[in-house]
């Protein structure tokens, strides 16, 4: 089988590996329709997180299980399955509390688990499912190919972008500040409208991502960043501030400036994965009562209703893909988006 290994900086290469199969009796093996490239892969790419050797990447994946080993319940042989990017067996005291990311034997598709074994990428033909009944979502039937888009959302960006929403306790009528134009931002968007938000500011400067934007739900955009930007927001809200704000980038820049863009006694909502340093201040927040929440995201939590609304029509995360690859062209996939021509590239076997 083909596989993606990332070896270093900028050194993306699809190589032969062996051959997907059973490890344990909870695990399943999944032939890939389809997977992506992620922002956060570009961490190691770019040379910012440190690759010791080359290892398998990717974490975001859809498909059909061609095998499940004798313990497994709740998936079998023909299943089209979601994969959460992160793994969870379902019965640690973790995932009890809906927090699947944290679960005790888990980890993250394209790492290690938390016992310290191996978690395929998941660019590649086939990927091995460490404990299948806990992690992957059948859906009801093989989905027509055109939803496959919007079900391969459901991995990663569309539940991350909902974890921002809920984080921020986004309610009907609430307005809502976006932080963030990739992927996760825009489904952030998404999730704001899908929630009932009555006015949704966009913070974009690519017009691409505007027109996404505005198509899941945004009243407005600001294309200003940092303190012009929280300004620019101030001046469209009259100098109060928005009651919920959703940090989807990660940096201490945006995360300031989401904070400076919330209402007293508002709440942020944040999910970018932490880079640059980001930092809270403490005494901004206690003066004016600012509650923050969030993290890594847990889409097994969320799966099961976001997969109806897509199922049933009401949502349509698919259109943040707006380039598709060939698995044997995944090189150009992560050039195209580091270099942002593409705000996210689907991955074909």
């Amino acid at each position: 089988m083909r596989a993606t290994f990332l070896h270093g900086s900028g050194d993306i290469r699809l190589t032969d590996a062996p051959d997907a199969a059973l490890r344990q009796p909870t695990d399943a093996v999944v032939r890939v329709v389809a997977s992506c490239v992620c922002g956060s892969d570009l961490w190691g790419y770019r040379g910012i997180s440190k690759i010791d050797g080359p290892k398998r990447i990717g974490h975001e994946f859809v498909g059909i299980v061609e095998e499940v080993g004798a313990e497994v319940r709740t998936v079998r042989a023909g299943d089209f399955v979601i994969a959460p990017f992160a793994v969870s067996d379902g019965d640690c005291v973790h995932c009890r509390n809906g927090v699947h990311t944290s679960c005790r034997r888990g980890g993250y598709f394209g790492s290690q688990s938390r016992l310290g074994e191996d978690i395929d990428g998941a660019q590649a033909q086939y990927v091995v499912s460490p404990f299948a009944d806990g992690t992957l979502v059948a859906t009801p039937g093989v989905p027509d190919d055109a939803l496959v888009p919007s079900l391969l959302t459901l991995s990663d960006v569309m539940g991350t972008g909902h974890h921002a929403a809920v984080a921020a306790q986004v309610s009907p009528g609430d307005i809502v500040v976006v932080v963030g134009d990739g992927a996760v931002g825009l489904c952030a968007v998404l999730a704001a409208s899908r929630l009932g938000a009555g006015r949704i500011i966009a913070m974009s400067r690519h017009a691409d991502r505007q027109r996404v934007a505005t198509e899941f739900g945004a009243t407005d955009i600001v294309a200003e960043r940092g303190a012009e930007g929280a300004a620019k927001v101030a001046e469209l809200l009259g100098g109060i501030g928005a009651d919920a704000v959703l940090e989807c980038v990660g940096t201490k820049e945006s995360m300031q400036q989401a904070l400076d863009s919330v209402r007293p006694g508002g709440r942020v909502g944040y999910v970018g994965v932490p880079a640059g340093g980001p930092e809270l201040p403490v005494g901004q927040m206690f003066s004016a009562n600012i509650a923050v929440a969030g993290g890594v995201a847990p889409v097994r939590r969320y799966l099961d209703e976001l997969l109806a609304d897509v199922l049933d029509g009401k949502i349509d995360p698919g259109r943040v893909f707006d380039a598709e690859y060939p698995l044997e062209r995944v090189a150009d996939a992560y050039t195209a988006m580091d270099a942002r021509k593409v705000i996210k590239p689907l991955l074909r076997p």
